[in-house]
């Protein structure tokens, strides 16, 4: 008899609490095996592959494209056990459908199969999944955490889950519900039901602040956020399972409350001045938005932290690049047992950084500004940025520092293949300790470079071309680039900064003096 177990979205890593549903790699009936991917998701760092820990028969699907869930909301249901559809498939969801219907629609317990099973069980059959997702893809029974139930509503005493649907019908939103397969029903209708009522919402007015028990909070970024925003987590209702609260819950509080502050704002400023609606004028077309999501929204997050929290100050010089270039051909024609791979001039630039970051650390560090301290940091992880059609993402270098030029360049390139084809894992687009950043590439000179948070430093490089340069008394055509830092400066001051740019723009007008920290 086959089980109809539920495939929530997993914790992806790297903090992050969403994803947007790009590309759904399987249809409802299809039969799917273990560890196959099943659905594209785009997260703030990159475009995964989610593959499923169950095989068996999809029956159902949550989302179309363009969605975007929260980590823990159900990406589809399997049938596991039997490949044939309708009788078996039946059979389970009528059995689940008393414990659905006693539970408002909504499943309590997790799915069909049990939420302590899901993790552990994989099949019938008793074969594990060999992805590791948190949450899923083990061989053993995953420990179960302590399960928060959600208090009673203190307006109407019905359950959290209860009022969730409630408030959701009221506002007339709707989430987007299951693609199902054939007259199911039982738990996988239980199912969609649940995911159908899953709207984020907020109790901010009633006596709900008098409940007793923990909060049924499990991230502390929500946390962080309710703080920041000096939301109360008793006054919310989540709308994850079991009544917990996730980050959406906190983004729709926090929105109700600006709201609430503007139209109260508004109302008293209501006799001096009258409200007067946009109008576009006759036959010109309406203005386009674009959602600030995926990895747009992320970097325009990163960004406006970077420009609110850092006070960066930028300086720049002018190089005399042609015997770098120089010697980069050389390398390049070396032909015979020192011959190698055609070494990029970003990879000698990044060979050059960090030879200067040795010589000044404070450039290779993060500020603390909780306990008010400047950490300075061992390794070198070094960023470059990349731009690719999905928009900018900055790969990191791991150990850079323990690297030469050929060992940079070649994971340059295997990152950059990555990042054109979507493919970089989040672990691969984080912990970077200072960036490098190409921006010569689109024919501009300069820039003041925004410093990548929680760095506290980029160099800047822009297109190498031919100048009027004086070259040993007489003028000269040289290949001349502009170089640029911007830096923190919480962790240093001019001096240091200028002696960093200096060292750098001296090894690219002359290559040897590198060969003292070879």
């Amino acid at each position: 008899m086959a089980q109809v177990l539920e495939f929530k979205l997993p914790d992806l890593g790297e903090g992050l609490t969403e994803a947007e549903i790009v590309r759904w790699l399987v249809e409802v009936g299809d039969v799917v095996a273990i560890d196959q991917p099943v659905v594209e998701v785009e997260t703030a760092k990159a475009m995964v592959e989610v593959p499923c820990p169950y095989g068996g028969v999809v029956t159902a699907r949550f989302g179309e494209e363009g969605t975007e869930l929260p980590v823990g909301a159900p990406l589809l249901t399997v049938a596991v056990g039997a490949t044939e559809s309708s009788p078996s498939l039946g059979t389970a969801a009528d059995q689940a459908g008393p414990r659905a219907s006693r539970n408002g629609g909504a499943v309590a317990d997790g799915s069909a199969a049990g939420a302590g099973q899901d993790a552990g069980s994989g099949s019938s059959s008793g074969s594990g999944s060999g992805n590791v997702l948190v949450g899923y893809g083990t061989g053993a029974p995953a420990a179960r955490r302590r399960r928060i139930r959600p208090q009673p509503n203190a307006l109407n005493g019905t359950p959290a889950a209860a009022s969730v649907s409630a408030s959701a019908s009221a506002s007339g939103s709707t989430a987007p519900g299951p693609v199902v397969a054939g007259p199911l029903t039982g738990s996988a209708s239980a199912t969609a039901g649940r995911v159908a009522g899953a709207a984020p919402v907020t109790a901010l007015d009633g006596e709900v602040d008098g409940r007793e028990g923990p909060v049924a909070v499990v991230s502390p970024l929500v946390r962080r956020l309710a703080r920041q925003h000096e939301i109360d987590l008793r006054r919310l209702t989540g709308s994850g399972p079991d009544g917990l609260i996730l980050r959406a819950d906190v983004d729709a509080a926090i929105r109700l409350a600006g709201e609430a502050a503007e139209a109260e704002s508004r109302s008293a400023d209501a006799p001096a001045q009258r409200v007067v609606p946009e109008r576009t004028a006759a036959g010109e077309p309406d203005a386009e938005r674009v959602p600030l999501r995926g990895v747009r929204g992320a970097v325009a997050d990163k960004l406006s932290r970077s420009r609110t929290e850092i006070p960066d100050a930028t300086c720049w010089v002018d190089a005399d690049a042609t015997e770098l270039m120089a010697v980069r051909a050389a390398m390049n024609a070396a032909t015979g047992p020192s011959a190698g791979p055609k070494v990029s001039v970003l990879a000698l630039l990044a060979r050059i950084c960090t030879a200067a970051l040795a010589r000044y650390p404070e450039l290779n560090s993060t500020v603390d500004t909780a306990a008010r301290e400047i950490v300075r940091l061992p390794g070198v992880h070094l960023g470059f940025a990349a731009q690719t059609e999905r928009g900018l993402v900055v790969p990191v270098v791991r150990d850079a520092h323990t690297r030469n030029a050929e060992s940079i360049g070649a994971e340059i390139a295997r990152l950059t293949e990555l990042a054109r084809t979507g493919k970089l894992s989040p672990a691969q687009l984080t912990g970077g300790t200072f960036t490098l950043n190409n921006y010569g590439v689109f024919g501009v000179d300069g820039s003041t470079p925004i410093i990548n948070h929680p760095e506290v430093a980029m160099l800047g490089v822009g297109r190498i071309m031919p100048k009027p340069w004086v070259h040993q008394g007489e003028l000269a055509v040289r290949q001349v680039v502009q170089l640029s830092l911007t830096f923190d400066h919480r962790v240093c001051d001019g001096g240091t900064a200028g002696g960093f740019l200096r060292y750098v723009a001296d090894c690219v007008e002359q290559p040897a003096v590198l060969l003292r920290t070879l």
